[in-house]
């Protein structure tokens, strides 16, 4: 064999090992990595070749799957009353990653969760049949949440106390999910609603933190008494009306000048919503002693999941006292979550112990076994003392039947709340934010609920926008939902 034949021979059988050890790298070191691959369309064309299993609501099912008739994708998702739900399914897409509990579940409800498999699943390498996901939410509540809210840009949530299951979650305004399943038409809806100013795809939620307002002076209140700075929501503090921020010569105004704020009582500060006396209620306290309170009610932390991650809820640090003390009335860099309210209002109305919150009760397989036990799992933490819960309690019950927050009352439900309104924009430029939490507690069953609304935007007059007048209704109609069936 000559040379020139030789060197020839030698540089192919380099190009085939060459080739071999590529293909051997791809399948076992990059196959996964392919498989995920957003452009590769085997993955969409697998998992819409049958029909996903389904989330349910009340033993019915808010999702379905329909034939798309022609293309590779056979099946598309389908929502019933999909804007009403949206804050909770979230949507499976044939175009976008699937979101909220389609997203979390998305091998439940494919088919592809391990769990799923059977010994002959297993041997013939075949898909399983999907599982289900059964939430924990009520619809009459998220009804009457999602129609008071109505055209205002707003969220409302909704847990049972006592057991932790997250009854509602609304998001205003919604979309509908059915609108981004088909990939022939999701592309143009999806531009649509991000590019719609009032972000309809924002879960307000669990996601998006806001300044809580004077909902926040229920925290500085619980920390004022497990610290003993005060032994009684009936002890006159030490309060001073005007109040002059620290190092300041500002002046912290009430909202009603002529409410009886100097040295007023918890609980008195709480039915007038008192600025100087949690101001300086914060700073007596200290910001660390606050933070350690805001955190035992979940505020700072980053990994709630419900199962849904949700945004944490801030309680700042190093900050000086005039910051300290804007922050004693849920301004200044504090933020809140409805969901982190709702846990703040259900933890006072279960005793001072909070059930974590969860909206997902049971995941099962398609013969309805169940797989995972949510609601047998959920833990319980003691945040406040027994007695610290009772007194907030009867204080919020003294802020709906006499003070800001009557637009709550119900016949025949001790109802217990605090509203706020906190200010939005530089130099509060903006329309402020309407909150309101509370608990409801039936009269007859002594059946609970606990709730927290916050109203963005609404057509209201910027002089009418108050934590009562926008946010109470709402959380009035959760409560009669929940409790006067």
């Amino acid at each position: 064999m000559n040379k020139t034949i030789r060197r020839a021979s030698v540089f192919a059988l380099l190009l085939v090992f060459a080739l071999l050890i590529r293909a051997t790298w791809v399948q076992f070191y990059e196959a996964q990595a392919l498989a995920d691959d957003t452009d590769n369309r085997r993955g969409a064309i697998e998992t819409y070749s049958e029909p996903l299993g389904n989330i349910i609501v009340a033993g019915k099912a808010v999702t379905g799957s329909a034939d798309t008739t022609s293309g590779d994708l056979r099946y598309k998702r389908t929502y019933t009353n999909g804007k009403l739900y949206a804050a909770v399914t979230g949507y499976a897409s044939q175009s976008y990653a699937p979101t909220q509990l389609e997203g979390i579940y998305a091998g439940l409800l494919n088919g592809t969760d391990s769990r799923l498999k059977t010994v002959m699943d297993t041997v013939t390498d075949q898909r399983a049949d999907p599982g289900d996901v059964i939430t924990t939410i009520d619809p009459a509540v998220q009804k009457a949440a999602y129609d008071a809210l109505g055209d205002k840009k707003g969220a409302a949530v909704a847990i049972d106390p006592g057991t932790g299951k997250i009854l509602a979650v609304v998001s205003t305004p919604s979309y509908d999910p059915s609108s981004l399943t088909d990939a022939n038409t999701a592309g143009t809806a999806w531009k649509q609603l991000n590019a719609d100013s009032d972000k309809p795809l924002v879960n307000r939620a669990l996601r998006q933190p806001l300044a809580p307002g004077s909902t926040f002076k229920l925290v500085v209140a619980a920390a004022a008494l497990e610290d003993g700075l005060y032994s009684s929501v009936d002890e006159k503090t030490d309060s001073k009306d005007p109040y002059t921020l620290p190092g300041t010569r500002t002046v912290l105004a009430n909202e009603n000048t002529s409410a009886p704020c100097e040295n007023a009582t918890i609980r008195v500060a709480l039915q007038y919503s008192c600025n100087n006396v949690f101001a300086h209620m914060a700073v007596q306290l200290g910001q660390d002693k606050l933070r350690a309170t805001a955190e035992k009610f979940g505020f700072n932390d980053d990994s709630l999941d419900v199962p849904v991650r949700a945004y944490a809820s801030v309680y700042p640090s190093d900050m000086n006292e005039s910051s300290t003390a804007l922050t004693g009335i849920g301004q200044f860099d504090v933020t809140a979550t409805p969901l982190q309210m709702a846990m703040v209002s259900a933890a006072i109305a279960n005793g001072g112990e909070m059930v974590s919150p969860h909206m997902v009760s049971q995941i099962t397989d398609s013969g309805g076994d169940v797989l995972k036990d949510y609601d047998d799992e959920a833990a319980t933490t003691r945040i406040v003392s027994a007695s610290t819960a009772e007194q907030l309690r009867s204080a919020m019950q003294t802020v709906v039947e006499k003070g800001t927050g009557t637009n709550a009352l119900i016949d025949g439900v001790t109802v217990g709340g605090k509203t706020g309104t906190a200010q939005n924009g530089e130099n509060n430029s903006k329309a402020p934010y309407a909150w309101f939490t509370s608990y409801g507690t039936s009269d007859s069953t002594g059946k609970q609920i606990a709730v927290a609304v916050v109203v963005e935007q609404s057509d209201a007059a910027r002089s009418e926008v108050s934590g009562n007048g926008l946010a109470a209704p709402v959380a009035k109609a959760m409560m009669e939902a929940a409790l006067k069936k």
